[in-house]
């Protein structure tokens, strides 16, 4: 039986459900189907018993659970301690982020720093108007995102950091007096414009195209860093909504960040290009598995 079937198997046995253990793994659910199959008709017996209401696992496949996970548990020690061998001797991993978020995975750096002594981190800066080019060129080895992110290209890991929305407006705005804002005033409201080069679903995921309402979002001027968009709103000529982060780091003058309530929060998370998949960055997304989550 490959890893990669002992993988599925197990997911499943812990899931009992199909499409959540695919999501889980990343692959189709007909390839978790084509798996159980598979091992099904080696061992000549059914290992789930399935409904469409449930799936459960049959008295053989429980025991084929508690064997196969001895042995699963064992060889990803066995990995880790020869990963953490091998990356004791050294290497950098360098980490795009937004603003000052290197700063909030502190956790996660020190955490990993302490895994695999002798490895280090450093950080980039992501442009928002081009989120993934220093990915592709190798400039960078992992960017922090928010999600989704849906490129072919690009692998994307466990999520590092959740937090809400803000609203930078500048401080003469009608908004600003209130004190809060919602997505519904987008609409009355222009937010920057990132450019041609980012995805727009990427884009919409942070700066929606219309309101919960339906009511179309304005977009320009074009901004293509946080500085321009903090100028731009200073300069009354846009609003623009971003994460908190933003907030807790910068005291622009001139701006001020209203939190945004009806915005759903946000999730950062571990991405890159998938050929250039390597110990090191999978020790990173291990570790950030094991971790958890930051909130912000």
């Amino acid at each position: 039986m490959e890893l990669r079937d002992i993988e599925i198997f197990l997911t499943l046995a812990e899931e009992l459900h199909f499409g959540r253990t695919a999501e889980r793994l990343h692959v189709s659910q007909a390839r978790v189907s084509q798996a159980i199959r598979k091992q099904e008709r080696r061992i000549g017996t059914a290992l789930f018993e399935r409904t469409s209401r449930r799936v459960q696992l049959t008295p053989v496949g429980r025991r084929l659970r508690a064997d196969l996970q001895q042995v699963h548990d064992l060889l990803q020690a066995a990995l880790a301690r020869a990963e953490a061998a091998g990356l004791s001797g050294g290497g950098t991993l360098k980490i795009g982020v937004f603003g000052h978020a290197g700063h909030e995975l502190r956790p996660l750096t020190e955490a990993f720093r302490t895994r695999y002594p002798g490895s280090s981190i450093t950080f980039g800066e992501i442009n928002g108007a081009d989120p993934f080019t220093a990915l592709r060129t190798g400039d960078h080895d992992v960017n922090v995102v928010w999600l989704p992110v849906v490129e072919p290209d690009l692998t994307v890991g466990p999520t590092v950091l959740t937090g809400r929305r803000v609203l930078a407006v500048a401080t003469d705005h009608p908004l600003a007096v209130r004190g809060t804002a919602s997505l519904e005033d987008l609409a009355d409201n222009h937010v920057a414009d990132f450019g041609p080069d980012a995805p727009e679903y990427w884009v919409a995921s942070m700066v929606p195209t219309r309101t919960p309402q339906g009511r179309r979002i304005p977009r320009g001027p074009i901004a293509r860093t946080f500085h321009e968009i903090i100028s731009l709103v200073a300069s009354g000529r846009c609003v623009h909504p971003l994460g908190e982060i933003a907030a807790r780091y910068n005291s622009p003058p001139g701006v001020v960040f209203l939190p945004m309530p009806d915005a759903p929060e946000l999730q950062w998370a571990l991405t890159w290009r998938t050929i250039s998949d390597s110990a090191a960055i999978r020790a990173l997304a291990r570790t950030a598995a094991d971790l958890g989550p930051i909130r912000l």
